[in-house]
């Protein structure tokens, strides 16, 4: 089968539900920001940090064609990944792409329970963080909905909730090899 690709926006779940995807089909999980620092062996922050976002998105750019050519995985993909150039219409060409869609309010409680690791947000008080959260995803939006299907979601909290998106999502695969 060809690549399955997870878009959505930052924790709405793309890399909690991948993982438990990839075990339900038997496949490889990928998290295209991970293989980045693996290929790189720099951290994505620094390479934002160093040399700005347009040259961390032509390297997301170069990882994106390189991973989505592998069969039998599931990627997650970056919140910001099918929003760059013509990334989303290469993953629609190339991937099964699924998009994770989210309240704001739901990616809030998401962001409660992983603060400590997105350093984009940290320092921000809870209204600049829904102010940011509500913007972006309004901005990104109209890219998200671009994918083949798409699966909401709400608070990603038991692992009962998880099992129930994989199985959503997998009732709408089409699971002939290609």
């Amino acid at each position: 089968m060809k690549c399955i690709a997870l878009i959505g926006y930052m924790c709405v779940g793309k890399t909690t539900i991948g993982k438990a995807l990839a075990q339900h089909l038997g496949m490889r999980f990928y998290d295209l920001d991970w293989y980045i620092e693996l290929r790189f062996r720099r951290k994505i922050a620094d390479i934002f940090a160093q040399e700005g976002e347009a040259k961390f998105r032509d390297m997301e750019q170069r990882m994106l064609h390189e991973v989505a050519a592998f069969e039998d995985i599931v990627l997650s993909c970056g919140g910001g990944t099918p929003t760059w150039g013509d990334n989303m219409e290469f993953l629609n060409a190339n991937t099964e792409t699924i998009f994770l869609k989210a309240t704001p309010e739901t990616i809030l409680a998401h962001l409660q329970m992983a603060r400590g690791n997105r350093p984009l947000l940290a320092g921000k008080s809870q209204e600049e963080l829904e102010q940011y959260v509500r913007a972006q995803l309004a901005e990104r939006e109209r890219h998200y909905e671009q994918a083949a299907h798409t699966i909401d979601i709400s608070i990603l909290d038991t692992h009962r909730k998880i099992n129930d998106v994989v199985e959503r999502i997998a009732a709408q695969l089409p699971l002939t090899a290609e």
